[in-house]
């Protein structure tokens, strides 16, 4: 892929439906996005997710899919998908209420941002910030009022980046981070994104 920096890049954001699944599948690839995730991670039981790592997660989030829900958007550059962003509503991601950590702040309605992906060839040139304001507009247009996203604040000394999308560069974690709501962890942070 020829790449570009992302603010010059004509993108397009679009919602995966049945229609672009294959568009999913070839930004994943074979190793669906990492190890096998298959951005299932936050969708399963811990238990669930190992036993079905690689293909049974790539079945089940087709089978997400073909349901006709629209567990997040892709962009495309030149009508190539280049990045994912995984945005619905915070109960399509049961793993969260399981986690002592990302508890619910509130009993209002809220969508979450649980993952990015974005293709090798176009790291690290500020597509993460694009899609992040992207998935923002999507909610926004589906009549959702907040958005809530986990960036991790590594402790001292320690990488950034960690498995499943857990991590934010630190880009998204400025933009993301302007209305922290708490911290309930010194290296965990939740964050609204938008909140009216």
């Amino acid at each position: 892929m020829k790449t570009k920096q992302a603010k010059n890049l004509n993108l397009e954001f679009h919602p995966v439906t049945k229609k672009r699944w294959a568009d999913f599948e070839t930004l994943f690839g074979e190793r669906g996005a990492c190890g096998g995730c298959w951005c299932m991670l936050w969708r399963l039981t811990r238990k669930e997710f190992e036993q079905q790592k690689g293909e049974a997660n790539r079945q089940a989030m087709k089978a997400i899919v073909e349901s006709g829900k629209k567990p997040g958007l892709l962009a495309y550059s030149d009508k190539q998908p280049v990045a994912w962003c995984s945005v619905a509503p915070r109960e399509s991601f049961p793993a969260l209420g399981r986690s002592r950590i990302l508890k619910k702040v509130d009993d209002r309605a809220v969508w979450s941002i649980s993952c990015f992906f974005i293709h090798k060839d176009y790291r690290k040139q500020g597509l993460s910030v694009r899609i992040l304001k992207a998935a923002v507009d999507y909610v926004r247009k589906q009549g959702g009022k907040i958005v809530e996203g986990y960036p991790v604040e590594p402790k001292k000394g320690k990488q950034l980046m960690s498995l499943h999308g857990r991590a934010w560069p630190p880009s998204l974690k400025r933009l993301a981070l302007l209305n922290v709501q708490g911290v309930q962890k010194p290296d965990r942070l939740c964050g609204f994104l938008f909140r009216q």
